[in-house]
């Protein structure tokens, strides 16, 4: 926890470790490395250039750039110039981008040279880094803003109900706090802590800011496709990665076909679903000697509120738990009238202490459902987020994960409000009525949309559309056209049955898509396995019907163990067309 004497704010955070480590390396990706002290001057830079365009405290600031170092310089000088942050993830659709930007109030975007053009949908003005190494025209103090503990950090991005994204508000203190918690995994100055998170998602406060205030050094890592393809075990070691906070579904997927992937890491954390027990078993069970942490935590608490080191003995349990609360973090389970329930009952998780959020930026409404004051068991009251979550304590005091108290899914680690997809999709003419609901488990979880037509309805050209507005772990994995949606008794939609449906329904091949031959067989064989499909045509695209990166890589390992194959995963990439693909496969088998 922060102490009275400690750092407020992240600029006081990161100035401690500048005077602590000034020489140490702070982050480097594959162009170099930057040591506290340059990237202390550099993103004074950034500051002097933000508050030369006007910039002041309190704003918005957005950051639309590759992952890289850069982004480490961007986003310093954009809390040192007063203002808030919005990091928006390139690979999401433009109008995404522009929806983040402009519902978050940002006046500035910072980005890279030569894509402003990209950018004039939006109504923030793009500002193009690079060349701006100097202190900045009007230098010392004049660079900096004044920010206090209580001043906005951090404005992110999570699925809304009502068909819109929250932009959730996070406060310096929030994020300091949630930096130094002891009950976090502990990070040293000789630690290097790989960096793979979307600049979006809040696993990245841990990969930058953790890291800055542990005087650690991150290391920028390729995207996870490209880890993938190039082997993940040996490209961490290539780094000299020692630490790394992984989604849940990464640590599932890959341990699946290579156990000691992780096996050099002296900390492994992963978090974001349900942490599968045969996964703790394959890392435990290789030549991992270090520590594995399963976290869990809402965005709007800051990343993490427990922390649970798992054991072999949790690896042969039912359900891995989630763990205890962090240092000065209060978790209490509650029922529906916010009394406290039994232990070994079933209760909403709601969180208190200083990582949790200022609330929603434009949404009172929201905000007063969610942040609430429960009872504090002194017969005083503290404000606490309401999480929707399920949770349990077991004997020994450790929480275990039950499920959802609302419609809430999670899709690849990140949180999807399936009314927020359904929503893109009724803006489609036609389109009469949609439903989302999940199918599927874990990293193989994806999200089947169920549409009454309103006319002829091409689901392609609806796909697109989805794929126009919304992130790619939102899109549907498939969609099924119905005459209408059944409704219950009391005139409701039955969810129940259309969930019935999901057991029942396939996706059978189209006329004259059979797969021919011995190649195109196996492969149609190996993507129902995977994709949860009845039948698969040699004209499907695997990414069409719902497969991820991460499912592709356990297709290109289960290629080569079983057929004997030397294919290269960017040709499982380049080829997502089942016919295709078998080509490829064929070729690498005769060495063509």
């Amino acid at each position: 926890m922060t102490g009275s004497t400690g750092p407020g704010t992240l600029t006081e955070l990161f100035d401690r470790s500048v005077r602590l480590f000034p020489e140490h390396p702070a982050v480097g990706d594959d162009r170099g490395t930057l040591t506290y002290a340059e990237l202390d001057r550099r993103s004074d830079a950034v500051s002097a250039l933000l508050r030369g365009h006007g910039v002041r405290e309190g704003a918005r600031v957005g950051l639309y750039v590759r992952r890289s170092a850069e982004v480490f310089v961007a986003l310093l000088g954009i809390l040192k110039a007063g203002a808030a942050y919005v990091a928006v993830d390139t690979r999401y659709p433009d109008a995404r981008r522009d929806l983040m930007l402009d519902r978050s109030g940002a006046e500035v975007v910072l980005t890279e040279p030569g894509w402003e053009g990209e950018l004039s949908s939006s109504n923030a003005r793009a500002v193009a880094l690079g060349g701006h190494d100097g202190p900045g025209d009007d230098g010392g103090e004049g660079a900096r803003g004044t920010v206090a503990p209580e001043s906005a950090a951090s404005v992110l991005f999570t699925s809304g109900s009502t068909g819109e994204p929250k932009a959730i508000v996070l406060e310096h203190r929030n994020l300091v706090s949630f930096a130094v918690n002891t009950g976090m995994p502990a990070l040293f100055p000789q630690d290097r802590v790989g960096q793979v998170s979307s600049l979006s998602f809040d696993a990245f406060h841990f990969e930058m800011w953790s890291t800055l205030a542990a005087g650690a050094q991150t290391v920028v890592l390729p995207p996870v496709p490209d880890l993938l393809a190039e082997g993940f075990g040996n490209r961490i070691r290539e780094y000299g990665v020692t630490a790394m906070l992984v989604p849940t579904m990464v640590v599932d997927q890959v341990v699946r076909e290579d156990r000691d992937a992780f096996a050099s890491l002296r900390v492994l954390g992963t978090g974001g679903d349900v942490l599968p027990p045969a996964a703790c078993r394959a890392v435990l069970g290789g030549w991992f000697t270090g520590d594995l942490y399963n976290l869990y935590g809402p965005a709007e608490i800051t990343t993490a509120c427990t922390a649970h080191l798992v054991t072999r003995q949790d690896a042969e349990s039912a359900a891995v738990p989630i763990g205890r609360p962090l240092a000065g973090v209060g978790v209490r389970l509650l029922d529906q009238s916010l009394r406290p329930v039994a232990p070994g009952e079933t209760g909403e998780v709601f969180v208190s202490g200083p990582g949790v959020a200022r609330g929603y930026q434009g949404r009172d409404d929201l905000t007063a459902e969610r942040f609430v004051a429960v009872p504090a068991g002194d017969g005083t009251a503290t404000r606490a987020y309401r999480t929707g979550d399920l949770a349990r304590e077991r004997e020994d005091g450790a929480l275990v994960f039950v499920g959802r108290a609302d419609d809430q899914v999670k899709i690849r680690g990140y949180r999807v409000e399936p009314g927020e997809v359904g929503s893109v999709l009724l803006r489609h003419s036609g389109v009469r009525e949609a439903v989302v609901l999940p199918e599927g488990e874990g990293g193989d979880r994806r999200l089947v949309a169920f549409v009454v037509p309103d006319g002829p309805l091409d689901t392609g050209e609806l796909r697109a559309r989805a794929e126009r507005e919304l992130p790619g772990f939102m899109v549907p994995g498939r969609f099924v056209v119905r005459e209408g949606i059944p409704v219950t008794a009391h005139g409701k939609r039955d969810l129940g049955a259309l969930r019935e449906a999901l057991a029942g329904h396939g996706d059978p091949a189209g006329p004259g898509t059979e797969p021919l031959g011995e190649t195109e067989r196996y492969l149609a064989g190996l993507w129902a396995e995977l994709l949860g499909a009845e039948r698969v045509g040699r004209d499907e695209d695997f990414f069409g019907l719902g497969g991820h990166s991460l499912q592709a890589f356990r297709m290109h390992h289960r290629i080569n163990r079983e057929l004997g194959t030397r294919l290269a995963f960017p040709d499982v990439l380049d080829n997502p067309v089942l016919k295709d693909l078998a080509s490829a496969v064929d070729a690498a088998r005769t060495g063509a």
